[in-house]
């Protein structure tokens, strides 16, 4: 399995440290409002990485973080908790938000898009006195500085391969800096431990060594990660934007502790637009998971949408490519319903490329993930059908094509067709006989009784298929 490792810039092969197991760990959701659709891009991308790496004989261990404090809106340490600020704006506690927003991200993550749950899901909450360890640890080191009336904050300076993950300028920063919290050292340094400002109550804050207040953000990563995986993991996943700050800032923390390389392997997915424009809320663009269902579409029709690009690509939602996304889901629906009129005493037609298709599929996926290519090969192999009589289709090697595609790109594909009752089967040999008998009004009539019951009918020269309308 090769994959793209965004510290070397270069496509690698997959070398788990322990043999057999890949330990792999995910950035999460900050749960301080509705994930939209770009929220959730890159955990369907992951989700296929898992599978992959099962696919090919690997026990995955994965770890995925809820932030639930200490997100703050600007990455210069400078802005306001998002979790405080989503409390104000829905005039509730920063612990409620996280627990409405933690069991929407719940339900969307793993009941309506059906991804694998994570081995490890773990609120940075539930892990302040590690984190208060851990920075205690950097501390011993050398490795941080207090700035009165701010936190604690890691010392970039002393680190000589800071920035090399996303191959940051520290000079030419340097020279252009803002520092926008008084008594920094270098632009590049970041906080550790926040303090909580004079006169205010934050919803969530502890007691700490250095004085009351909140983990920084790249902090709960760096713990939670070794805590639940250890000093060291295989792959470490995120959005692009992660690379130059909240990666590099956790990049800094964990290998200045264990004096050891944090992950082997970095792997980014580029982001979506909507309309060709950067998904904000202050545009007013954003569209959620409830916005597709509520526009009668499919969840799995979305997670083809996205894996119709590369990771490593810019996407674009609109519309228009939501329903293009919408009849490839549908088109390949029609070809499982084949399943339910085959059977396994049929014979094979040596043009039929289905199984072959499987074998395909994973070895796109194997390369660096490469999903349009996977989805390609199966359009390929669906296509291979047209045409065919009922009786040449091996249903033994479309069924296994079907468990495939469940199983290796998360689309639900199988239980989404079940077979159709004795009573429209009867519909249909009956819609047979009269049109042997020339009768195309009654053939019609039965046509349309079909459409109501959601199966339309394909005739062709191989004979007639049923497949659902919607």
């Amino acid at each position: 399995m090769k994959l793209h490792n965004t510290m070397s810039g270069t496509v690698e092969e997959l070398k788990p440290l322990i043999n057999g197991t890949l330990k792999l760990y995910t950035c999460g959701l900050t749960v301080y409002s509705q994930p939209h659709i770009g929220n959730w891009l890159g955990y369907i991308y992951w989700d296929v990485l898992v599978r992959t790496a099962e696919a090919s004989g690997l026990t995955v261990e994965r770890t995925q973080n809820i932030t639930d404090v200490g997100h703050l809106t600007s990455d210069d340490d400078n802005g306001e908790d998002k979790m405080e600020k989503g409390a104000k704006s829905e005039g509730k506690t920063a612990w409620d938000i996280a627990e409405k927003y933690i069991e929407v991200a719940d339900r969307e993550g793993y009941e309506l898009l059906r991804l694998k749950r994570p081995t490890h899901l773990v609120r940075a909450t539930d892990l302040i006195d590690q984190q208060i360890t851990f920075a205690q640890g950097l501390e011993a080191k050398g490795l941080t500085y207090v700035i009165e009336g701010e936190g604690l904050y890691f010392d970039t300076s002393k680190l000589s391969d800071y920035g090399k993950l996303a191959k940051l300028d520290i000079a030419g920063l340097e020279a252009g800096k803002r520092v926008a919290v008084n008594g920094k050292r270098l632009v590049t340094d970041f906080a550790i431990w926040k303090f909580s400002q004079t006169g205010q109550k934050r919803d969530m804050e502890w007691d700490s060594p250095w004085g009351t207040g909140f983990p920084g953000w790249h902090l709960e990563c760096s713990v939670i990660a070794r805590e639940t995986l250890g000093d060291q993991i295989d792959i470490h996943t995120g959005g692009i934007d992660h690379i130059p700050v909240h990666h590099t800032n956790e990049i800094a923390q964990t290998e200045g502790l264990t004096g050891k390389p944090f992950a082997s392997m970095w792997v980014h997915n580029n982001h979506i637009k909507i309309e060709g424009t950067k998904i904000s809320k202050s545009l007013g663009n954003i569209v959620t998971l409830q916005d597709i269902l509520d526009k009668g579409y499919d969840l799995n029709a979305f997670k083809l949408l996205a894996l119709s690009k590369h990771y490593r690509t810019e996407g674009n939602f609109d519309w228009d490519i939501m329903q293009a996304a919408s009849n490839r889901y549908m088109n390949w629906r029609s070809y499982a319903a084949l399943r339910h009129q085959v059977h396994d005493t049929t014979g094979e037609d040596d043009s039929i490329s289905v199984v072959a298709a499987i074998g395909a599929v994973r070895e796109r996926l194997s390369d660096d993930l490469d999903t349009p290519g996977a989805l390609a090969a199966i359009d390929a192999a669906f296509s291979s059908l047209d045409n065919h009589a009922l009786t040449r289709i091996n249903r033994t090697g479309l069924v296994q094509l079907l468990e495939a595609i469940d199983e290796m790109l998360g689309i639900d594909i199988t239980s989404s067709t079940p077979d159709i009752e004795d009573e429209v089967k009867m519909k249909i040999m009956e819609r047979q006989r009269v049109r042997e008998s020339k009768d195309w009004k009654r053939s019609d009539e039965i046509r349309d009784e079909l459409m109501l019951r959601n199966i339309g009918l394909r005739d062709n020269a191989a004979g007639t298929s049923w497949y659902y309308l919607k």
